[in-house]
C-alpha cells in the first residue's frame, strides 16, 4: 500500500512570486507531474483544490530532461475555473522550484507552453522571464458595452486612454495623470457588474494603470520612483483580482514603452499583497520580466 501511495504521489509547492518576503507578491502552486501526464480533468481538479489564482504543472519531456538536471520542460497553467494560455507569476514560481527547491544546476530553462517557448534564467537573487511582447491598440469608449465595463471597474475616476490587447484579450485603462497611487489602491470594482457588462469573451481581464511620479505617491520604501503602477482584474476566469500579474506586464511594457520612449522600467502592482517587477523591452519583440520568489510550502499531492 505504501509503495502504491508513493507511486501516485506528486510533489507540490506554494511559491510567492515577485516578492522577497513570505506572504507578499502572488502565490502560485507548482506541481511536478513527472513524465506521465495527468488528464485535463485531474489537472483542473487539482487547481480547484489548491484554490489559488493559478496552479502550474511542470512536465518532464524525456528521460534526459529530468527535474534535477534538465533544461527543457512542458508547462501548463490552470485557474480554479479553466486553463489559461499564459501566466507570468506561476512561470516565475515554476522556475524558482526548479532552481531553488530541486537544485537544478541549469542557469536557464525553457518551458514549452501554449504561448510558445518561454525562457527563465537566473539573474542574481532574481529570476528573469523572457516572454512575447503583446501590443495593444486604442479602443473607443463609445461602444456601450465597453463604457459600462469601464464604469464597473473604475467608477467615476478619470480615464485618459482605453486600449485593447487582442493577443491576450486584456483591456487596458490608463488613468488621468492627476490621480494618485492612493486613488488606484482604493479602487473597488463591481465584479458582478463587470461580468454582466461584458460576457462575450472578447475581454478576459482588465488592467488599470497610472504613470508613476514622486508627487503622486508612486515610490518604494527607499524613495525610488516607479515608472508605472497597476492593478489587474479577471473575474471571467475566476480571479476577481490577481495580486501580481506577469502576463499583464507584457502588455503594460508595450504600452508604457511607446508613451515614455524608454525600454527599462521599474513597476509595482498595487494589490493588497503587492509586488515589484523590473522590465526590459527587447528589440526582438519580446520582453524580460524579472522578480524574486519565496517558497512558503512544500508537500506531496496524493492521487
Amino acid at each position: 500500500m505504501a509503495d502504491e501511495e508513493e507511486k501516485n504521489a506528486r510533489p507540490i509547492f506554494v511559491v510567492d512570486a515577485f516578492t522577497d518576503k513570505p506572504f507578499g507578491g502572488n502565490p502560485a502552486a507548482v506541481c511536478l507531474v513527472g513524465s506521465k501526464e495527468l488528464s485535463d480533468d485531474v489537472l483542473q481538479k487539482i487547481a480547484k483544490e489548491m484554490n489559488l489564482s493559478e496552479t502550474a504543472f511542470i512536465l518532464e519531456k524525456n528521460m534526459i530532461d529530468t527535474y534535477n538536471k534538465g533544461s527543457c520542460f512542458g508547462l501548463r497553467w490552470f485557474t480554479p475555473k479553466c486553463e489559461v494560455a499564459l501566466c507570468g507569476h506561476a512561470t516565475l514560481a515554476s522556475a524558482a522550484v526548479l532552481f531553488n527547491s530541486i537544485g537544478n544546476p541549469s542557469t536557464e530553462v525553457t518551458f514549452e507552453t501554449l504561448s510558445g517557448n518561454l525562457m527563465a534564467r537566473k539573474q542574481g537573487s532574481s529570476i528573469c522571464l523572457n516572454f512575447p511582447l503583446n501590443s495593444c491598440e486604442p479602443l473607443h469608449e463609445e461602444d456601450q458595452t465597453i463604457a459600462r465595463l469601464i464604469k464597473a471597474v473604475v467608477g467615476e475616476l478619470g480615464v485618459k486612454e482605453v486600449e485593447y490587447s487582442k493577443t491576450t484579450k486584456k483591456l487596458l485603462l490608463c488613468l488621468e495623470p492627476s490621480l494618485t497611487r492612493d486613488d488606484l489602491e482604493n479602487l473597488s470594482p463591481d465584479f458582478q457588474a463587470m461580468m454582466c457588462a461584458h460576457s462575450s469573451g472578447v475581454v478576459r481581464g482588465v488592467i488599470v494603470t497610472l504613470q508613476g511620479t514622486e508627487s503622486n505617491g508612486c515610490v518604494d520604501s527607499s524613495g525610488a520612483v516607479y515608472d508605472f503602477v497597476s492593478r489587474y482584474f479577471a473575474p471571467w476566469v475566476g480571479i476577481p483580482e490577481d495580486p501580481v500579474t506577469g502576463s499583464a506586464h507584457t502588455v503594460l511594457a508595450s504600452f508604457w514603452s511607446s508613451r515614455l520612449k524608454k525600454n527599462d522600467f521599474y513597476a509595482r502592482q498595487c494589490s493588497s499583497r503587492g509586488g515589484e517587477l523590473k522590465i526590459h523591452v527587447r528589440q526582438d519583440n519580446r520582453v524580460d520580466i524579472a522578480g524574486q520568489a519565496v517558497l512558503v510550502l512544500q508537500g506531496s499531492l496524493q492521487l
